[in-house]
């Protein structure tokens, strides 16, 4: 399919020009973060001070923010970074982890997207549906909601919000609001180790530093983790769990290649 050969063509870019991801993330997943950026080709800083990020912004590629330990130091620094990636035309990639689960997490949803204009919004379909502002939508940041109109509601956000939105899950659900992708990679596994969701984000920010087409950049950060977590399964002997599973999984990302991406890669257009 087109949408994996575009994919597949941006791995070599990112290879080649090893862009700079600045990251203001969380402090539970910043270390798995900053590796997945380095095995997949990319450069990462995770500078969170606000008397440096605009700097740093000016240096980087793409600008990850994942608000899943927030406070209001960060939070500030996040509104001056998205700032200036604004005025740069810098893409941001920004990750609302547990949306909705408290009056503060509302705060900063509502303040960011009023403040800044983010290249694609990446979260799980509760963390979406919350932004969408449809009902049943306080649950936590390892939600399994099960939507039966998601691919409507991402569609919706992402036409009104006038940038990429993703829902991962199951099934990865991208849209632009026009052109909507299903992807069908990955394995129940990666639900077993923390911070998958948030090294997806990182991915796609590195995707996304290296080209124009923010759904192409997308879709090919969600499968580049999807194909890694199931090849990854897939290596594990039968005594072997999660603790070998997370080091094939970054020895996967580390060696993906165009090859694999067309081979591995499952993405359709709905």
């Amino acid at each position: 399919m087109e949408a994996i050969q575009k994919a597949s063509e941006l791995l070599k870019t990112i290879k080649e020009s090893r862009p700079i991801i600045h990251h203001i993330t969380n402090y539970v997943t910043m270390n798995d973060c900053a590796n997945i950026v380095l095995a997949i080709g990319g450069s990462p800083i995770m500078a969170n001070d606000a008397a440096e990020v605009s700097e740093v912004v000016a240096i980087s590629k793409a600008l990850v923010l994942n608000i899943g330990t927030p406070n209001h130091n960060n939070f500030r620094s996040m509104l001056l970074a998205g700032e200036k990636a604004n005025e740069l035309g810098i893409p941001i990639v920004f990750d609302p982890v547990g949306a909705g689960a408290t009056n503060f997490r509302k705060e900063i949803c509502s303040k960011l997207l009023a403040d800044i204009k983010p290249a694609v919004i990446k979260g799980n379909l509760s963390e979406i549906v919350h932004l969408a502002s449809f009902d049943g939508c306080n649950y936590g940041i390892d939600s399994y909601l099960d939507v039966d109109n998601g691919k409507e509601i991402v569609q919706e956000l992402a036409g009104r919000l006038n940038c990429i939105v993703a829902a991962t899950g199951r099934m990865d659900i991208v849209s632009d609001g026009k052109i909507t992708y299903t992807i069908n990679n990955g394995h129940e596994m990666l639900s077993r180790i923390t911070g998958t969701g948030c090294m997806i984000s990182s991915l796609v920010g590195v995707f996304c530093s290296v080209t124009q087409d923010y759904l192409i950049g997308t879709a090919g950060g969600i499968m580049a983790m999807g194909i890694s977590g199931r090849l990854a399964f897939d290596s594990l002997l039968p005594n072997e769990g999660v603790g070998m599973f997370k080091t094939r999984l970054f020895d996967n990302i580390y060696n993906l290649d165009e090859s694999t991406f067309l081979r591995e890669g499952e993405i359709n257009a709905v």
